[in-house]
């Protein structure tokens, strides 16, 4: 079988580009110069489509405060750099917004809808070429564990974004099992050969690509959140972690549980000791023996106390809402062995401080290591008030102290509301 060579022409002449022109006529324009016919694929650059879009916007001395709009999602950040999230799922630094190639004092934004670019570019450069005409917008992305930018593709019509070869042979034989092509990358990645930033080429023909299956769009690229290992920084997941009283449908995995307990246990603890204890409830007559008791025991409180009949009703309905829904429950508890003896009461209070503190530690752990695999996770201070009731539902001795419950469950449908900014003063000191 002859392989097609494949050839990138740099599409030279193109005007400077403001806004409200029309695009696709001057690329139209050079591409019929440059010979452009069915089958190929043109490429132009983001910066083209944001300014014929209208998507230049004045800096105001406060280019972050375009970021902020532009961001869906922090995913890590460090010093001015903030690696972010766009509402188009794209992950890139600054949310896409860039200075260069611009007036002075400008900045551009991404297109709203680069695929739906792509599309207008493709239909009218169809007509140009009499046949299909491919066409693929690119921004250029930093890469994790790699240096350097690279030209991506931000949009794409005509041709596939993604090239499934599983099922497929290699040349041995072999039965390919994970391969997917990011074919729309390759191309763009190409086609930076051709268009680079100081050389005022923001677009080219790259010809010879076999589009090994139906038109897909870039959207297609964009990595789902379930299949994704590295979501967060590990600082963004600790500030992104929220207590999640609503739970998706289905199971959490025995396996993530199992890592988040892992996770939990390498806490800071007092005198090289693991004090703890995670009692995961799966079963649903585990779930309510454990329910049933807080519920006689809170009952039996809150009226000795003299609350209100309606106030005990609805403080059992809450917990129930949020503990009984929950997949999962697991029940945190910590033991003092190890501790040191004391004949001085205060430093024998400060002892089981440290061992108690030293459970806060695993739970926050535990909740940190489910939200990294996207469990959701509520903890609650429920069998501190009833320790007794929830040692003889577990079957645990009496040298446990249940620490609350952790509801868990898969996440819910939607975003979390955002985080209300700290009130950093109220919480912070330096002397």
């Amino acid at each position: 079988m002859t392989v097609p060579p494949i050839e990138i022409v740099p599409l030279t002449g193109l005007p400077d580009v403001e806004p409200g022109d029309d695009l696709a006529a001057l690329v139209a324009g050079v591409a019929r110069t440059a010979g452009l016919r069915p089958g190929d694929v043109v490429v132009v650059t983001q910066k083209v489509v944001s300014k014929a879009e209208g998507r230049v916007v004045p800096e105001d001395g406060a280019p972050g405060r375009w970021v902020q709009r532009e961001t869906r999602r922090v995913v890590a950040r460090r010093g001015d750099l903030v690696v972010a999230e766009t509402r188009h799922g794209f992950v890139c630094a600054n949310a896409g917004v860039d200075a260069s190639n611009v007036a002075e004092g400008f900045l551009t934004l991404l297109p709203e809808d680069p695929d739906a670019s792509a599309e207008r570019l493709s239909r009218h450069l169809s007509r140009e070429a009499g046949g299909p005409v491919g066409v693929v917008v690119t921004d250029t992305f930093g890469r994790p564990w790699r240096r350097g930018l690279v030209n991506v593709a931000i949009g794409c019509a005509g041709l596939p974004a993604l090239v499934d070869l599983r099922g497929t042979k290699d040349h041995t034989g072999r039965i390919l099992e994970t391969t997917v092509v990011a074919l729309a990358d390759e191309v763009a990645a190409a086609s930076g050969l051709a268009m680079a930033k100081a050389e005022r080429i923001p677009a080219a023909i790259v010809r010879g690509v076999r589009p090994d299956g139906p038109p897909g769009a870039a959207r297609d690229l964009v990595r789902p959140p379930e299949e994704d290992l590295f979501r967060e920084s590990p600082l963004q997941a600790v500030s992104g972690r929220r207590s999640m009283r609503f739970f998706g449908d289905g199971i959490v995995p025995r396996e993530a549980m199992e890592e988040a307990v892992r996770a939990a246990c390498t806490a800071p603890a007092p005198h090289h000791t693991r004090p703890w204890l995670f009692v995961v409830l799966e079963s649903e007559p585990a779930r309510k023996r454990l329910l049933s008791a807080m519920a006689r025991a809170w009952v039996e409180d809150l009226r000795g106390d003299g609350t209100a009949e309606h106030v005990v009703e609805r403080r059992l309905r809450n917990s129930d809402v949020l503990l009984g829904a929950a997949p999962i429950l697991i029940v945190p508890a910590v033991r003092m062995r190890g501790a040191h003896s004391y004949r001085d009461e205060e430093r024998a209070a400060a002892e089981r401080e440290m061992f108690l503190l030293s459970g806060g530690a695993a739970i926050q752990n535990l909740l940190l290591a489910l939200h990294a695999q996207l469990v959701a996770s509520c903890w609650v201070s429920s069998t501190l008030f009833c320790k007794e009731e929830t040692r003889e539902a577990l079957g645990l001795g009496e040298e446990w102290i249940p620490l609350g419950s952790v509801a868990a469950g898969p996440m819910p449908e939607g975003t979390p509301s955002e985080r209300p900014p700290l009130p950093l003063e109220e919480h912070f000191m330096i002397r």
